[in-house]
């Protein structure tokens, strides 16, 4: 009787994606072909669901009645100028020059409106496409930006798609593309930073510990490593930091908190190679990071205000001139001291801003979100403007993320933080990172009058560590085919009902008419819609 090692049963067949998977890495040239259709097909797709019919509803919503109208008066002026009383419909209405010479105090620095302005310029002020094409066009760009970063963190063509895919679909990223508000652009700049930090972190590790073991004399790790300045990524970063600074100061978070990402980086890096002297030789680095990252944070910052600084009438423009700095500041030129006083204005109205809203959510409510925020309702009885609805109907442009999607990636996030207390993932710190610095300084201020909306800026991150967590439910590359089939499966499942969930909402993401009834099936909490 003879014997044999062959398995009773034949061996289960990988998935279809495992097969394409194999195919695609051993042939280099479709991982060049995909690596460039996926996203732009992505991208594509995002595109549309932002620019189209991006001009209704053609009146000023929620708060482009400051946005819309200061761009375009700090466009003419250089400034942000006061209007007239019930200029909101005659703007709409096309009179976009009623504006006075007189300033109107802003809370926010002025490059947010500067690029709305571009918008305007291009298709006109009378334009509601106008208003909100620079916000459409970075809300575009910012789900190809979550490709990049993704495929950065996953090494993966399928999870940044996924990755991207998800904002390219989600509510929140659709409506806030489609309104003229700055958050948008905030997000995009903030996530830009990351990607510059990044691509900073890649070449800089490398050419360090290259550097290092180049000093090793007899198998002796040199007790000091070099100190390195050519990293242009990491003034890249700082740059994007500043321009996120120059949208909403929220952006100084981010400059912080990536200052800190890359001294605390560096530092493990040195410790890892043996270097005698790493915490003090991690000091000198971090010297050299600061000047790298910092000072030019700063010089983007201080451009977006040039338009203040070059004219005469702005808001607290000369409040330097009868009572200029003495002793060590009296150097600072009087334009450069007003604008300080200006920013301390600014500051003490926006930590004072408590003014009640019915949209209002603190930021503690943010992950359960119990309150996002309604831009524009419009209601119609039947049988007016094309309504057909017992009960009349409704258009609304609502600022809801994907159910699915949000309350996903925050559990994904607690996850994610399991992950990294276990594993110790750098880039699970970097997405952590993400979220708790465009988060939690928010927390911080419980009785300011502050919006869901605002989540625009954590979305990404929190997508990103969804994308983890579905990556590990897909299983990792060596398990079994059973498993990695049977988790596939479930991440196909979770991502089609999101699909769906995406369509069902979609009319509410864009100011569609819809029968009454139809709106009331969104209403799943008490405080939604």
């Amino acid at each position: 009787m003879t014997t044999t090692d062959e398995p009773l049963l034949p061996s289960a067949r990988p998935s279809f994606y495992d097969r394409w998977r194999g195919r695609v890495a051993g042939e280099p040239r479709l991982q060049r072909l995909y690596g460039w259709i996926v996203p732009t097909l992505i991208t594509l797709v995002a595109g549309i669901l932002r620019f189209g019919n991006l001009g209704h509803p053609h009146v000023l919503v929620f708060d482009e009645t400051y946005y819309v109208k200061d761009a375009w008066s700090q466009w003419s002026l250089g400034y942000a100028a006061a209007w007239p009383d019930g200029a909101d419909a005659r703007f709409a209405a096309g009179e976009t020059d009623i504006f006075t010479t007189d300033p109107s105090f802003v809370v926010h620095p002025p490059l947010g409106k500067y690029l709305i302005g571009i918008g305007m310029w291009l298709f006109g002020a009378d334009s509601s496409f106008g208003w909100r094409v620079a916000t459409a066009l970075f809300g575009t760009a910012l789900v190809l930006l979550l490709f990049l970063v993704a495929r950065m963190l996953t090494n993966s063509l399928v999870f940044a798609a996924v990755a991207s895919g998800m904002l390219a679909i989600d509510g929140l990223g659709i409506v806030m593309s489609r309104v003229s508000l700055l958050d948008t652009f905030l997000a995009f700049f903030v996530v830009l930073t990351f990607w510059f930090t990044l691509l900073d972190r890649r070449t800089h590790l490398d050419r360090l510990a290259a550097r290092t073991l180049a000093r090793e004399h007899d198998g002796q790790v040199p007790a000091w490593a070099p100190v390195l300045w050519n990293r242009p990524w990491l003034l890249a970063a700082g740059a994007a930091a500043g321009a996120a600074t120059a949208v909403k100061w929220s952006g100084v978070w981010v400059l912080a908190a990536i200052g800190l990402y890359v001294v605390v980086t560096d530092a493990l890096e040195r410790r890892r190679l043996g270097v005698t002297f790493w915490p003090v030789d991690a000091v000198r680095q971090g010297l050299v990071s600061f000047v790298l990252l910092v000072p030019v944070a700063f010089v983007v910052y201080l451009s977006s205000w040039s338009g203040w600084l070059l004219s005469d009438g702005g808001y607290d423009r000369h409040s330097a001139d009868a009572e200029p700095a003495t002793g060590f500041f009296s150097w600072v030129p009087l334009p450069i001291q007003s604008l300080w006083r200006y920013h301390q204005t600014i500051y003490n109205s926006m930590t004072g801003m408590t003014s009640p809203h019915s949209y209002e959510s603190p930021a503690w409510q943010w992950p359960l979100l119990w309150r996002p925020t309604s831009m524009h309702a419009f209601s119609t009885t039947d049988g007016q403007s094309g309504c057909v609805g017992q009960n009349g109907c409704l258009e609304i442009l609502y600022s809801m993320p994907n159910p699915l999607l949000w309350y996903g990636s925050v559990a994904a996030a607690v996850y994610l933080v399991y992950r990294f207390v276990v594993g110790r993932d750098w880039r699970h710190a970097v997405v952590l990172l993400g979220i708790a610095v465009t988060w939690l300084p928010w927390l911080a201020y419980p009785e300011r009058t502050i919006f869901q909306f605002y989540t625009i800026v954590i979305w990404p991150f929190l997508l990103l560590a969804l994308t983890f967590a579905l990556r590990e439910i897909a299983g990792p590359a060596h398990a079994t085919t059973a498993r990695r089939t049977a988790g596939e499966r479930v991440v196909l499942v979770f991502l089609a009902i999101a699909l769906v969930l995406s369509a069902f909402w979609y009319p509410l993401w864009t100011a569609t008419q819809v029968p009454y009834d139809f709106y009331r099936l969104h209403n799943w909490m008490q405080g939604w819609v």
